[in-house]
């Protein structure tokens, strides 16, 4: 029988903190307490209490009690799922071996489509929920507004849907006038749910992917919603948004402030959500956006990535070769997990010292653009993630990534005729000359034509130039000039209905 401390008093202890202390306290933590001795506390619990990572340090030769500085610990070897989570049996990798001290099990399928299991319990759920809070209280003033929050990923085993809804439930228990409703990632019922409860509400908020938020909110505007009228907010994760696609999808929907509208979380099926989207990091990120010079600059690539916000007393970050390591506690506790994203972490005092270098002050803009004290601006550290490095191709010795190619997809004109889906590649005629393909799909309903396909690949071009210094350098001019192809909604061998879209092809 699973005693562990009592379930019902972990559950307890749990729940009354979360109620009961202010967000502010929360995200405050880390300025007194160190969250290098809290990450070697973390260490020495899972050590002593994971049957799995106890067996992990024996085969490495570590003692655990020789680890006593934040040096000692930079120096375990990392965990990622190949060499820890796919080794040991599930039981093992929780606490004292106990599955079922775990009470909802999520599930991600990886790139070979074997599902990796995620245990957690309740408590696990409520560091999460102190992410959704940021957002409701920061971005959407959620404490003082009757908002309807629609879920609008995918029920079931994957994390998105039942983990979010959780969430979004327990700020409710706060005190937050929310009101959750689920219809998944059916279409027509998130908008017959918009329609017929929206407007009993101040504000309502769908949370979902990127894209499939965009197409509800194209199906709507095409039947007639007027979208503008629910106040519209988004919480999106899954994907890297552009700064274009965030102005564009605010226009549709009749957003008045990008920074306050729109979060993006960085969440996994692994540990919840890490970090969030803040008014102060999305301020930050429009800046750069249109300052690609002072991107480059501050990321060392052509991209612009996901930036977010993270409590580091909740989840550690550190970079090794690149690469994002955190640890945390969850279900399964992790320690220094690599989980394959490559990216970089920023202190507060470097982000806003950096952008004062180049005579931008985030914080002043936030003021100017709301009437009130705005929220959401917090001395929290940036974490920025580029999407996986294997979705880029390779041309002239370039990395093009899609996310260059999806800004000219972006752009006035061209974004009614097209879904946003494209696929990029790199292809090589007879006589072994190479040239960068780009096939687009054309939105439901509208023909190809010379007109468009000159008007795309303009696009394409002037905005590879403009992002991406590799190419305009590397790239000889008579090369430069993509070679676009437009295809039909749902073409079956480049965009088949239902199957999760790839950006490029080798």
């Amino acid at each position: 029988m699973t005693n562990y401390k009592s379930q019902s008093q972990r559950a307890i202890k749990a729940f009354e903190d979360f109620i009961s202390t202010p967000l502010e306290t929360i995200l405050q933590r880390h300025l007194n307490t160190s969250s290098q001795s809290a990450v070697l506390a973390l260490f020495g619990d899972v050590a002593a209490n994971v049957p799995a990572y106890k067996a992990f340090l024996a085969e490495h030769n570590i003692d655990p009690s020789a680890i006593q500085t934040f040096e000692d610990f930079q120096n375990l070897p990392a965990i990622a799922k190949e060499n820890y989570i796919s080794r040991y049996p599930l039981p093992d990798l929780c606490r004292y071996g106990q599955l079922q001290a775990c009470d909802m099990i999520a599930a991600s399928s990886g790139s070979t489509g074997k599902p990796t299991f995620w245990p957690r319990f309740f408590t696990d759920e409520l560091q999460i929920a102190r992410r959704f809070e940021q957002i409701f209280h920061d971005s959407f003033y959620a404490d003082t507004r009757r908002t309807l929050a629609v879920i609008c990923f995918t029920l079931g085993t994957w994390v998105g849907g039942m983990f979010t809804t959780n969430c979004c439930r327990y700020l409710a228990s706060k005190g937050y006038p929310i009101t959750v409703i689920t219809p998944g990632n059916n279409k027509d019922e998130i908008l017959r749910v918009v329609q017929e409860l929206g407007l009993a509400f101040e504000q309502v908020v769908l949370l979902g992917y990127p894209p499939f938020l965009k197409d509800v909110i194209d199906t709507g505007i095409a039947r007639g919603v007027e979208w503008q009228q629910y106040h519209l907010k988004l919480v999106m994760a899954g994907e890297v948004i552009s700064e274009e696609w965030r102005s564009l999808v605010g226009e549709r929907v009749g957003s008045t402030n990008s920074c306050y509208d729109f979060v993006s979380l960085y969440g996994t099926a692994d540990a919840g959500v890490l970090g969030n989207e803040t008014p102060l990091s999305i301020c930050i990120r429009r800046f750069l956006a249109e300052h690609p010079d002072a991107a480059r600059a501050l990321f060392g690539e052509s991209r612009l990535p996901t930036l977010v916000q993270y409590d580091p007393i909740g989840r550690f970050f550190e970079v090794h070769n690149g690469s994002l390591l955190f640890s945390g506690d969850n279900g399964i506790p992790l320690v220094r997990y690599d989980i394959l994203d490559t990216g970089g972490i920023i202190t507060n005092d470097a982000m806003l010292q950096f952008l004062a270098e180049w005579g931008f002050n985030p914080v002043e803009k936030l003021h100017s653009q709301t009437q009130h004290s705005p929220r959401g601006i917090h001395s929290l550290p940036f974490v920025y993630v580029f999407g996986r490095s294997n979705f880029t191709v390779s041309y002239f010795g370039a990395n093009i990534y899609p996310e260059n190619v999806t800004v000219g997809l972006e752009q006035p004109i061209i974004q009614e005729w097209v879904t946003g889906k494209f696929v990029l590649q790199v292809r090589e005629d007879a006589d072994k000359n190479k040239s960068l393909s780009v096939v687009v799909e054309l939105a439901p309903g509208v023909e190809a034509s010379e007109d468009k396909q000159q008007t795309i690949t303009a696009s394409i071009l002037s905005q590879l130039l403009r992002l991406n210094s590799e190419f305009a350098n590397y790239v000889p001019p008579e090369y430069q000039t993509p070679h676009v192809a437009l295809a039909p909604t749902g073409d079956a061998e480049y965009f088949p209905v239902g199957v999760k879209h790839r950006y490029t092809r080798k």
